[in-house]
């Protein structure tokens, strides 16, 4: 499984802590490289003490030299003192002038001080002649790194809570922006907003939360086509409802008022099985569009079926020429034949209700890749070209049909094709040029469980 959001967050973290690591590692030590030397105004400080006590020892005032040193001991809490090195090389060895040149009883004022020595160091300001050294213990207001505490717990702790707070909610706002219009597409469609879509408010993205919105359109996309075809079903329905039932109420109505029953009785009756045949397909269609079901697998002879269908449309249907042109045999496997079987016979019948007496209807059964081609010609008006696929629509019918066939509720090619495409088949129609409607149903010789 391609884990994109994973990466996308794992790749950020793992990249981010390792750099968190490094710059605080880096500024620890580059803060505390800065904080090791004794401030500029500090060094002048003690650059000037150290040229009074050259300037007093030079005027050979001792005594003037002693009281400076000791107000300045007093006033700093220090010691201070003004030394000379007279360094005697033994046994004939000799002071090289590196030596001569760098030696110091103490640190030098521009010199990197220690800040974890718990003793104050001692520095060093030696006279013009080399050999006079002014000594004084670092006072403690100029020992640098007084605020390195606190600058290293702002690097240890302040700035990665800072850091962290900041990829949280970077990574927040990555997680929760397709949520949120996930949240805001719910909650409208919840609200009957049946267009709302998620995915292509999410541009370019491309991991598993766009997944996520992917199939939430998909979803959208199937519940809204169930609840418009319920509603649409519905209000067919209660429209091809509203004649029969208007008829039944007035047959009613000449009975309660003493008119010869016998006369309505018939015509009760024949309303009341219109309107149970047309609520049971009404059903079944809803049926078979809302719940996409899985029909029985059945193994059948096609042209069995067909010669059953074709010999009941014969006895129906005896001033018409039915001619069949089918194979010996059509094995079809893993099919429904109640499906079948109801689907060839709406369109069978439908053939030879607009096939004028006398005509011809052709049915004639082909063998093709993977499955068996169906052609049903009849000799009626046809079909308008720009009406040919909405004759699949539930109730709709032409304006030929409702003048041939006004008791009829353009159900039947409906339910046919709902009733092929359930097996794996499909249908069409199309005008033929001599005249005349054909309809080509095509069935799977093999539907496998999967297909099912």
């Amino acid at each position: 499984m391609n884990r994109r959001l994973f990466w996308k967050l794992c790749g950020p973290l793992a990249l981010g802590t390792l750099a968190l690591v490094w710059v605080i590692s880096f500024l620890g030590a580059e803060t505390e490289q800065q904080m090791s030397f004794i401030a500029e105004r500090h060094q002048q400080t003690l650059k000037q003490w150290g040229a009074t006590a050259e300037r007093l020892h030079a005027a050979g005032d001792e005594a003037a030299l002693a009281d400076w040193l000791e107000a300045l001991q007093a006033r700093e809490e220090t010691w201070a003192a003004v030394v000379r090195s007279d360094i005697r090389p033994l046994a004939g060895s000799e002071l090289s002038a590196q030596f001569r040149e760098g030696f110091r009883l103490g640190r030098h004022v521009e010199w990197k001080i220690h800040l974890y020595f718990a003793d104050n160091p001692i520095m060093d300001l030696t006279f013009a002649d080399g050999r006079t050294h002014f000594l004084i213990t670092l006072p403690q207001r100029m020992r640098p790194g007084g605020h390195l505490p606190e600058v290293k717990l702002t690097l240890k702790v302040a700035l990665p809570l800072a850091v962290l707070v900041l990829l949280s909610v970077v990574i927040y706002r990555h997680l929760m922006h397709p949520l949120r219009q996930l949240e805001l597409a719910t909650r409208a469609f919840s609200e009957g907003n049946l267009g709302v879509r998620v995915r292509a408010l999410l541009g370019n993205r491309n991991d598993e939360l766009t997944a996520l919105a992917a199939t939430f359109d998909r979803m959208a996309e199937r519940t809204g086509e169930l609840i418009l075809t319920q509603r649409r079903l519905i209000a067919d329905l209660s429209h091809e409802l509203r004649t029969p039932l208007t008829r039944i109420d007035m047959a009613l109505s000449c009975v309660e008022e003493g008119i010869e029953t016998q006369h309505f009785l018939p015509r009760i009756r024949r309303e009341c099985r219109l309107m149970r045949a047309l609520v049971e397909d009404t059903l079944t269609l809803a049926w078979l569009e809302n719940e996409k079901p899985s029909l029985d697998q059945d193994s059948l002879d096609l042209t069995d079926l067909l010669d059953s269908v074709i010999d009941d449309a014969r006895y129906e249907y005896p001033d018409h020429r039915l001619d069949a042109e089918l194979p010996a045999q059509a094995a079809i496997h893993g099919s429904s034949q109640r499906a079948l079987a109801q689907a060839v016979e709406n369109v069978i019948r439908n053939a030879c209700h607009y096939t004028p007496a006398g005509g011809r209807v052709r049915v004639a059964l082909s063998t093709e890749a993977h499955g068996y081609r169906l052609d049903v010609d009849d000799q009626g008006p046809g079909v308008p070209d720009d009406q040919l696929e909405r004759i699949f629509q539930p109730f709709y019918r032409t304006a030929q049909a409702r003048d041939d066939k006004p008791d009829g509720h353009g159900l039947g090619l409906a339910l046919a094709r709902r009733q092929l495409e359930a097996v794996g088949g499909w249908m069409r129609a199309e005008n033929r040029p001599a005249g005349g409607l054909r309809m080509t149903l095509w069935f799977p010789a093999t539907r496998s469980v999967a297909e099912a």
